[in-house]
């Protein structure tokens, strides 16, 4: 029988799959099932400074609201702050002492202290690890990228002396050079790549002429751009490598494990399928390395990599030049191009 054990970032993982940031961690039956499936770790969602900055504010407007109505009143209610991250902070240390499979701490912030403050809160609940949850929606035409970057790699250096457990990175691929920049992140001590950050885009809805954000869940395919990038840093960097968005089936996962990745996040799959999917998918996977001879995920991690391919471009390619030079099979395929 394979032995799908492996590992991710120097913690110890019976297997390659991960539960992703979401909210089935709040669910205890969810995680009751998830775990007893067999899961390989779980990633807590993510502790989103915006966000307690905004109940702290709103908190501060609705105690202050009804105030000096009257000569005698100045303050209706007794003086009271914001809890800030405790309650999260709680919550993930409760996930921890539950499970035995590694817990992975998420974070957002904005300003650097923040950052460091709270990445050194997430440890102290006894998570293994933490992923670092790097984002920038452009808003203003003055930013330069560069000047982003340079944010964000102060970030991960300032958390990389702070804490001792490993740290992650969690990317979207809107940088000019990705790889460039993984590159960067790597000389400043990260210790893994998630690939890549899923965002909440805007929708119109044309009857209310109004903005709204639909939840959708990832699609068929949606992989692609982390199996890309997945083959081309296989080999060249010293951090390990998680793929996600859009993982659905163990057909997936192999993908992902033959391109380079040392494992896979998913979330969606879960929903779709409920949290029991992660047996099937840790039996196909077993499965399929029986019936090509594997004994290990090192046997065959990597094998479709650019750095073991034969053809150094078949990760470089993305117009369709090769497709229509072949155009013939193309069109025995879908008759109707």
């Amino acid at each position: 029988m394979a032995d799908l054990s492996t590992s991710y970032m120097g913690l110890k993982l019976k297997n390659p799959i991960i539960l992703g940031a979401s909210n089935l961690v709040t669910k205890p039956e969810a995680i009751e099932q998830i775990e007893e499936a067999g899961i390989g770790a779980i990633v807590y969602k993510s502790l989103f400074e915006e966000q307690i900055q905004l109940e702290s504010i709103q908190m501060d407007e609705e105690l202050h609201e009804y105030e000096e109505r009257s000569a005698e009143m100045t303050r209706l209610f007794p003086e009271m702050e914001h809890a800030g991250p405790k309650e999260h902070l709680m919550n993930v240390k409760a996930l921890k002492n539950k499970v035995k499979v590694p817990v992975i701490a998420s974070l957002n912030a904005i300003y650097e202290t923040t950052w460091i403050d709270y990445a050194r809160e997430l440890e102290q609940t006894g998570v293994d690890a933490l992923e670092l949850n790097l984002y920038a929606t452009p808003g203003y035409f003055e930013i330069e990228g560069e000047k982003i970057e340079e944010k964000q790699i102060q970030v991960v250096k300032s958390i990389k002396k702070a804490v001792k457990i490993p740290v992650s990175v969690k990317l979207s691929p809107f940088y000019s050079n990705t790889l460039n920049f993984i590159k960067k992140l790597d000389e400043a001590g990260a210790d893994g790549y998630v690939l890549f950050n899923r965002f909440f885009q805007p929708e119109i809805d044309i009857e209310k002429e109004e903005f709204y954000y639909p939840w959708d869940l990832t699609q068929e395919r949606d992989y692609q751009l982390a199996l890309r990038y997945a083959g081309l840093l296989h080999g060249n960097i010293d951090a390990s490598v998680a793929a996600t968005r859009g993982i659905s089936t163990s057909s997936d996962v192999i993908k992902m494990l033959l391109a380079g990745a040392d494992v896979v996040q998913m979330v969606s799959a879960f929903y779709r399928k409920q949290p029991t999917y992660a047996a099937t998918l840790i039996k196909e996977l077993s499965d399929w390395m029986d019936a090509k001879g594997y004994k290990k995920i090192k046997d065959f991690r990597g094998k479709l990599s650019r750095k073991n391919m034969k053809d150094p471009f078949t990760y470089q390619r993305a117009q369709y030049v090769d497709i229509l030079m072949k155009s013939e099979e193309v069109f025995k395929t879908h008759p109707m191009i």
